[in-house]
């Protein structure tokens, strides 16, 4: 009998768990030096919490169920609707409240590169009132963060989302919001199935001609220079407004940044400004999504503030890297930090054991052999597990010389270590072979 995992998911292997925990890192430091409060939702959400986001329809894209208590559940399917959850319970949280999570997340929908089933995300969230401060510090949070990661080529690009509706109601006089919703819902699906094809999807829907201009104005990308000038002829003011974010960005040294009026994330409850992170240098899709979404903490009851948010992909993210050749392998790293004791006789494993127990609580990786084999069986362990140190505890040497024997595997030398007066000599050898 096969034992298999259901479609979709996957364990973390060793080096996997280590990539993912290398980002994990990266943004808990991050998230310090811009002073975001980190905390980690429920992974499980009544199914009502969920659908207030993203309506009933969800329930074909995530995993929900009954419980025992015949309660319907959910498994989050992102971290900003625990999140914000959490933060219109809690009228106590001086605004603004910054926050930041990593977690996984379920989410039932085709399997893709870079996409399973579960995976994992990071994610920031500011809540209070709308400001283009706290717009600029989402995306300068962004960009330093993947700076951090070593990423190269990454482009921010950034629209509104109060533009695109401007311009469908002012210049093209369309005042019904859900044709509105429906022309947003459009404009998202152009960088995946290409203009004519979604033309065609939309023909009975909108009138062609008005979808077509639309989606003629959002074509428009550049610097905000470059698109000043024609834009203005316009006169929408939220083109001001991008370009009081435009010159905040600059004023913080965000230079990889470019006006994309294409953006508009699929989701109804954005608001105002939105972005994605793209590497150019692959075809991954956005690395990093997210905007100002003031209609979710509306629908949870905090009619008084906003937010505004971004989420990452954690597995694209880390193919990102690798294509980059980020996650090198180190050229000592052949060598791991770990200190393995082998012993020549079994009367000295109590020995071995107060040795090892010692080295443990002084913060040395260690690690011998439990099934008490021969010493060159356990040789061969301690060379198969790329011990940088080798630590021979002979039962002769130790009886007649108070010694052990300290192996660098890296220098190919080998040093004695007088032990009759405790550990603390060979503590600092391994320390002194650790600093150099």
């Amino acid at each position: 009998m096969k034992f298999l995992l259901p479609r979709g998911m996957r364990d973390l292997e060793p080096d996997e768990y280590k990539d993912i925990n290398v980002i994990r890192n990266a943004f808990i430091d991050s998230a310090r030096i811009f002073n975001f409060m980190l905390m980690e939702p429920s992974p499980l959400e009544l199914l009502s919490t969920l659908e207030t986001k993203s309506g009933p329809s969800i329930t074909k894209e995530i995993y929900n169920f009954v419980d025992k208590g015949n309660r319907n559940i959910a498994l989050r399917f992102d971290l900003t609707i625990g999140l914000t959850r959490y933060f219109v319970s809690r009228r106590d949280l001086k605004i603004p409240t910054k926050m930041a999570s990593f977690g996984g997340v379920w989410r039932y929908d085709e399997p893709q590169a870079g996409r399973y089933r579960f995976f994992h995300q990071w994610d920031i969230e500011i809540y209070g009132p709308t400001s283009i401060e706290s717009d600029t510090e989402i995306i300068e949070f962004t960009s330093i963060f993947l700076q951090k990661l070593g990423l190269r080529n990454i482009l921010i690009d950034i629209s509104s989302r109060n533009l695109i509706e401007e311009y469908i109601k002012n210049i093209l006089k369309i005042s019904n919001d859900e044709e509105t919703f429906e022309i947003f819902r459009a404009i998202d699906k152009i960088p995946k199935k290409g203009k004519a094809s979604v033309l065609k999807e939309y023909d009975e829907r909108i009138d062609i001609k008005v979808l077509e201009k639309v989606i003629n104005f959002a074509e428009k990308k550049g610097s905000f220079k470059e698109l000043d000038g024609a834009m203005n002829l316009l006169k929408l003011k939220s083109w001001e407004d991008l370009g009081k974010i435009n010159t905040s960005l600059s004023n913080k040294g965000i230079n990889n940044i470019r006006i994309n009026l294409g953006i508009v994330r699929g989701l109804d409850y954005y608001s105002g400004v939105v972005f994605e992170a793209i590497d150019t240098g692959n075809d991954l899709g956005s690395l990093v999504g997210g905007g100002r979404y003031n209609k979710l903490t509306d629908a949870f009851g905090r009619k008084d503030v906003g937010a505004i948010g971004a989420a990452g992909g954690i597995e694209r993210i880390v193919l990102a890297m690798k294509q980059q050749g980020i996650f090198k392998k180190d050229e000592n790293d052949e060598f791991k930090d770990l200190n393995y004791i082998v012993y020549d006789s079994i009367e000295i494993y109590d020995y071995v054991e107060r040795l090892a127990s010692y080295l443990r609580r002084n913060n040395f990786p260690v690690d011998y052999d439990l099934l008490r084999r021969s010493f060159s069986k356990q040789m061969a362990e301690a060379e198969n597990k790329k011990s940088k140190k080798i630590i021979i505890v002979s039962k002769e040497d130790l009886e007649t010389n108070g010694e052990v024997i300290l192996r660098d595997s890296f220098q190919m030398t080998d040093r004695k270590i007088n032990i009759t007066k405790g550990f603390d000599e060979l503590v600092n050898d391994l320390v002194e072979i650790r600093l150099g």
